[in-house]
């Protein structure tokens, strides 16, 4: 059974210490695959930071930039883009300078990388779709998603005044969230409440779903891999896997694959706050193991 190879819960993670010691010093984890998307990266909303974060502390065979990478849309309308995010493209174009197969699929966000589908861009291959096989024998469809997303492809101007919507709405969640943070309660998002709320949001993901899954079947995949609707999900339905990846806006998810081809999504969303290099204990001073001896008392 697939669903014995996945976890449909994020996992909140903490350093998990490697075999070499160089990774056990850094606190690198090691994947065999990891997917991302929906970075957004060119808006305010973009959590670069904590994106940066994960580049630097994971490590992979093969990196799937899942679309809406930057965001075309937002661009076009007021140039934004700080040094974080520059940082970011630099650190996955020195990922796949260093030996990461790293394959970029376009989203709707960034359409325009569409015009170079099949070209190499700093070492980062351009392609629309790509069929990836799992380390235990499964094939999964990797795509952003968007084209089966029936207000994209039908009802534009809609897309475009829902996109708005949703701006303004992470403005509001960022405000809600200062607040919430001076008053030491954690994060919050009021989109993710609202998508889980409102019967048309529910509606319209059940359907992107079935669209997806309808597609995966029909081209003879055990499953698919996608984003585009933020909403990190992992479950099998009727036989087909089905993984969404989420975002970097709010969900600060990712979908990896291990060594032996177990597949999981990874929450980032308190790295900052667990995932600090910490000596093990096989390499501490004794100075530093009596103060991690007396932090935890």
């Amino acid at each position: 059974m697939l669903m014995s190879h996945c976890r449909p819960r994020l996992r909140r993670i903490g350093v998990a210490w490697g075999d070499k010691m160089l990774d056990e010093r850094k606190g690198i984890q090691d994947y065999r695959t990891i997917w991302i998307s929906d970075t957004h990266l060119g808006t305010p909303g973009a959590q670069a930071k904590a994106l940066l974060h994960f580049l630097k502390y994971t490590r992979s065979e093969t990196l799937y930039l899942v679309g809406d990478i930057v965001d075309g849309w937002q661009l076009k309308k007021r140039f934004y883009w700080p040094q974080e995010h520059n940082d970011v493209i630099q650190k996955l174009l020195r990922k796949a300078r260093h030996g990461t197969r790293v394959i970029y699929i376009p989203g709707n966000h960034d359409e325009a990388a569409r015009h170079y589908l099949g070209f190499n861009f700093g070492d980062i291959a351009i392609k629309q779709d790509d069929i990836h096989n799992t380390a235990d024998g499964r094939k999964l469809w990797v795509v952003h998603g968007d084209l089966f997303d029936n207000v994209i492809q039908h009802a534009r101007w809609l897309a475009y005044l829902g996109d708005r919507a949703y701006t303004l709405l992470l403005v509001l969640n960022r405000l809600l969230n200062k607040i919430r943070n001076l008053l030491n309660m954690p994060y919050w998002s009021l989109s993710q409440y609202l998508k889980h709320r409102v019967k048309s949001a529910v509606s319209f993901i059940s359907a992107f779903e079935t669209a997806m899954l309808k597609e995966t079947r029909r081209r003879g995949c055990d499953g698919v891999v996608c984003g585009h609707i933020h909403k990190p999900e992992m479950r099998e339905i009727d036989g087909i896997l089905y993984a969404n990846d989420g975002d970097w806006v709010e969900s600060l998810s990712a979908l990896v694959e291990h060594h032996d081809g177990r597949l999981e999504l990874l929450d980032w969303q308190h790295a900052e706050a667990t995932i600090t290099w910490q000596v093990p204990e096989q390499f501490a001073t004794p100075d530093e193991a009596t103060a991690r001896i007396g932090a935890s008392t």
